[in-house]
């Protein structure tokens, strides 16, 4: 993710060299007065959880500690803007998001050693986000943007009708809708022939996605909620 981050930001240096150097040649001068543009997203992400726990979770069955590791992952979106205003944007960005995340434990064995033990939990949503593009007035081929919205998304990997009985490893079981807030921001690059966009955002999930069962895994925590950050790169026509 820092890779991606620094490439990312060493792609944003090059172009608002780029836009600044080409001031005087307008691209896409008429783009703004379109009521309709449509592209495609890509992402990298990462994503972990906020985690509530019960008051009395310290040393039940030995556990000490309980650690969420988020991990990467990526996301695939198309994209439809409808744009009533040239500098306000309605964003429409169905798509997958794959998301690995992880939850270490360390439980204190009898012989005072620490057993350590993770689980991993893989996602692939199905995403309906819908964001309102605040954006500033173009400078040349250059304008910055804010976003803010929300998407509802369904786990198409979820293992919340695993028999934790029947299986030989314990998972943590999510349920498979979730609802967020999303607020970000960005930066557009207005080319000859497209426009091209190099975006962050925060993902934060409402519902508590946690499915209670009576394991040392789950008995611990009271709430599980979705987080992620999402750095994406955009192309429009």
């Amino acid at each position: 993710m820092k890779k991606l981050v620094a490439a990312f930001l060493f792609s944003f240096i090059a172009l608002a060299s780029f836009a600044q150097r080409d001031r005087a040649a307008m691209n896409l001068a008429k783009f703004d007065y379109r009521k309709y543009h449509f592209g495609f997203a890509l992402s990298g992400n990462q994503s972990s959880f906020f985690i509530n726990y019960k008051p009395d979770f310290s040393f039940q069955d030995s556990l000490l500690n309980i650690t969420n590791v988020p991990q990467a992952g990526f996301n695939l979106h198309i994209l439809a803007s409808y744009n009533p205003l040239p500098n306000v944007n309605v964003r429409f960005l169905p798509g997958l998001s794959f998301q690995d995340r992880s939850l270490q434990y360390q439980f204190l064995k009898a012989n005072n050693k620490i057993d350590t033990q993770t689980k991993p939990i893989s996602s692939v949503w199905l995403e309906f986000p819908v964001l309102v593009k605040f954006r500033t007035n173009r400078t040349g081929n250059f304008a910055a943007y804010g976003l803010l919205g929300g998407k509802y998304a369904r786990d198409m990997q979820s293992q919340k009708d695993v028999s934790n009985n029947q299986s030989s490893e314990i998972v943590v079981k999510l349920k498979s809708n979730d609802y967020c807030i999303e607020a970000g921001g960005g930066f557009d690059f207005f080319l000859p022939f497209f426009k091209f966009a190099i975006e962050f955002k925060t993902s934060i999930g409402l519902p508590n996605l946690l499915i209670e069962e009576d394991t040392r895994y789950a008995l611990p925590i009271e709430k599980l909620r979705s987080r992620a950050f999402v750095v994406s790169i955009t192309f429009e026509g």
